[in-house]
């Protein structure tokens, strides 16, 4: 079992158009405080991100924002977290985040959400970083693009152990126990897929 002390989550800074993700937001901020698992994200106080970290630090879990300034100038920091980091771009917020982070989950979200857990993905299959990398599948909300990933694999663009590696799950409990419990496959027959 990994020792996982932090964990990275990708969400909407959006509510999204159904209150079950507001729901799920909190049942996971919970299953992380209850877990002694600090909450790393995006350190905003708009929409998913507001909900997880309000939720946290209420059941008095440890929470840890990475915002660009250029938001912070837009008034969307929230200024409660436990820890804040102000950084000069996108591109520094997702390497200080990988570097405090043990594990990264992305819940429903938009361009933001996906951009920044397609890159712990791609830091792993580059074996720049050996971290669990998770999908909370919220009501199905990434079936179409596991089954893109799926397709992926089929046309021999993706490695299958690749998409084996990725956890996803609907329940919050399941999905930390894969977290936790998580041994990657390692790629056979060479890094790269060969003509």
């Amino acid at each position: 079992m990994r020792h996982i002390r932090s964990i990275c989550v990708f969400c909407g800074s959006s509510s999204g158009s159904e209150g079950l993700y507001a729901s799920k937001a909190r049942e996971l901020g919970l299953t992380l405080a209850n877990a002694g698992i600090t909450l790393v994200y995006g350190g905003s106080r708009v929409g998913l991100m507001r909900v997880i970290a309000d939720t946290v630090l209420d059941a008095g879990g440890k929470v840890i924002g990475v915002m660009p300034q250029h938001l912070i100038d837009c008034q969307v920091a929230h200024t409660g977290n436990t820890e804040f980091y102000a950084v000069e771009n996108m591109a520094e917020r997702k390497a200080l985040m990988e570097q405090l982070s043990d594990a990264f989950i992305a819940m429903p979200g938009g361009i933001g959400t996906l951009d920044e857990i397609f890159e712990m993905m791609s830091w792993n299959q580059l074996e720049i970083i050996e971290k669990p990398v998770a999908f909370f599948n919220v009501s199905g909300f990434y079936d179409q693009l596991l089954s893109f990933l799926d397709h992926s694999v089929n046309q021999r663009f993706m490695k299958s152990e690749h998409r084996q590696n990725l956890i996803c799950e609907g329940d919050e409990n399941l999905l930390l126990e894969k977290i936790l419990n998580y041994s990657p496959l390692k790629v056979t027959g060479g890094k790269w897929i060969k003509e």
